[in-house]
């Protein structure tokens, strides 16, 4: 069956949606403030969501993780999607491949919430940043894909690197995608970069797990749509697996090159990382998080966690 281009529902909504007055955006005075920009740098109210988006076979939605706007922002959001189109389906990052089974089970109102967040190894921050999302789809009646890989999979790849995973079972092999490309390409040299100055073989390592996490969450979601063609996806995940459409999108695009993908990538300045990315690439300016960290020369650590001390690979 072919991909979608424009789902019936949505066509019929866009055929009847009135004329909405686009009123000027709020200013970001709070972290709960937030303005979505097209790429073509207009303002984008959720009342007046363009057909780019309604049409939109996925949407890549980026996050710096607890900030409190964004999170406000996916909520927002993914209501206003399924106030256009009824099928509309949840993926995360926050979730890997192995709480599939509990996340079905929770969503069906056969355990209670504790259980969920115990049993499905949900994030210390489920209950203030990603409930709202999962209860919305569990109203709606709709899948939430646990689209990650798991998380002692990638370690081990961060550890020992990607022929770890030839000493998986068949079980453990369907928590990862099945194919990891670590090949030289834009986003291995923008990673490089940022490590820069770090054991190269630990970068390498470190580049590998990052494409574990990659090459899952768009595997997840190309299967998916594959069992749902009708089914829009809107998938959150870090700030640095969306922007510029270099890490999920890519991956997204190889295994099914119909799909339309639109990214949102959160900014702190308007317009910031416009001009590379393929796909049409929308920004969310929020308010710039405190310092997270200063060292002596009061700047501001950057280097992502990839930690695996202790972890027993074999």
């Amino acid at each position: 069956m072919p991909y979608f281009n424009t789902p019936l529902p949505v066509m019929i909504g866009l055929l009847s949606m009135p004329t909405v007055a686009i009123e000027a955006p709020l200013p970001i005075n709070t972290f709960y403030d937030y303005q979505l920009y097209s790429p073509s740098s207009q303002y984008t109210p959720l009342n007046a969501l363009s057909d780019e988006l309604l049409s939109a076979d996925v949407i890549l939605v980026g996050e710096w993780h607890s900030h409190s706007a964004i999170h406000r922002f996916q909520s927002d959001f993914y209501q206003a999607l399924l106030n256009a189109n009824s099928r509309v389906t949840l993926s995360m990052e926050q979730f890997s491949r192995p709480a599939q089974p509990t996340i079905n089970r929770y969503l069906e109102g056969k355990i209670g919430e504790l259980a969920f967040i115990a049993h499905s190894n949900a994030w210390p921050n489920y209950t203030s940043d990603y409930r709202s999302l999962v209860e919305q789809a569990k109203s709606a009646t709709m899948p939430v894909i646990a689209a990650n890989a798991s998380r002692d999979i990638v370690r081990c790849i961060s550890k020992v690197g990607v022929d770890y995973l030839k000493t998986l079972d068949n079980t453990q092999q369907q928590h990862v995608a099945t194919h990891l490309d670590t090949s030289d390409r834009p986003y291995k040299k923008q990673f490089m970069e940022t490590m820069q100055g770090m054991d190269k073989n630990r970068v390498e390592h470190m580049y590998a797990a990052q494409i574990a996490w990659d090459e899952t969450m768009a595997e997840s979601i190309a299967m998916h749509i594959q069992q749902h063609p009708s089914h829009q996806v809107m998938h959150v995940a870090g700030k640095y697996h969306v922007a510029n459409g270099m890490g999920i999108a890519h991956s997204l695009h190889k295994r099914a090159p119909k799909l339309k993908i639109v990214l949102i990538t959160p900014v702190t300045k308007d317009f910031q990382v416009h001009g590379t990315s393929p796909y049409p690439e929308y920004t969310l300016l929020v308010r710039s998080l405190p310092p997270q960290v200063v060292n002596n020369n009061g700047s501001y650590g950057s280097h992502p966690s990839y930690s695996a001390h202790d972890i027993h690979c074999n």
